[in-house]
């Protein structure tokens, strides 16, 4: 799967209708330029895209006061809050998936259900020790050992250790989860402002 697609989906959800200015700020707010491929370039692309796939409806409104051309403003369609919660689950529940995918769905694991973000979570670190009973059993050495592997062997610690770390952390999440921590969806108004007040520049309009 790709994050930007799941970040950009789950930007314009959150506003109801947004432009591509306010999807690019509130992904900068939340550090996305960091940690992923959420440059300029690839959100207003993907906003085309993904309009063109019919994930999003596009709507142009009247250019500000000062000119310019009209802005273009997207909403998700059916198919696109469909994809948006698919893209989310598969996120959190796979094991293997890149750092900035599993990061962007924790971003947005309150528009899940109490209920089922734990129930993903924990098939996630069901997924995570049976990686890590594969790993152990089929390709560390006859006496069990990575040193025995010479450098190697720093590739199975490796592996071992992020199941380990990777387990570690959800399980965790799933405890605080289960503690009452968050609101999730449907348990009422969340207290956080995730969302960044801004207008574009009118050069930037047309995006």
């Amino acid at each position: 799967m790709s994050a930007i697609r799941l970040l950009v989906l789950g930007a314009v959800r959150q506003h109801g209708r947004a432009h591509g200015y306010q999807v690019r700020n509130d992904l900068e707010f939340w550090g996305a330029h960091e940690w992923s491929n959420a440059k300029p370039g690839s959100i207003y692309h993907a906003l085309k895209q993904m309009a063109k796939q019919g994930l999003m409806r596009a709507h142009d409104i009247a250019p500000s006061t000062a000119g310019g051309p009209p802005r273009t403003e997207y909403e998700l369609t059916a198919a696109g809050e469909e994809e948006y919660f698919r893209l989310l689950r598969k996120s959190l529940l796979e094991h293997g998936q890149k750092l900035d995918e599993l990061t962007a769905g924790v971003g947005f694991i309150v528009d899940l259900t109490r209920a089922e973000a734990i129930g993903l979570l924990k098939q996630r670190v069901a997924a995570l020790e049976g990686w890590r009973e594969e790993v152990t059993r089929h390709w560390m050495p006859a006496k069990g050992t990575p040193e025995e592997w010479g450098h190697i062997g720093e590739i199975m610690k490796f592996w071992l250790h992020s199941a380990d770390s990777g387990a570690e952390w959800t399980r965790g999440l799933i405890e605080r989860l289960e503690g009452g921590a968050y609101v999730m969806a449907g348990e009422g108004e969340r207290s956080v402002d995730v969302l960044v007040d801004a207008s574009p520049p009118d050069h930037d309009e047309s995006h």
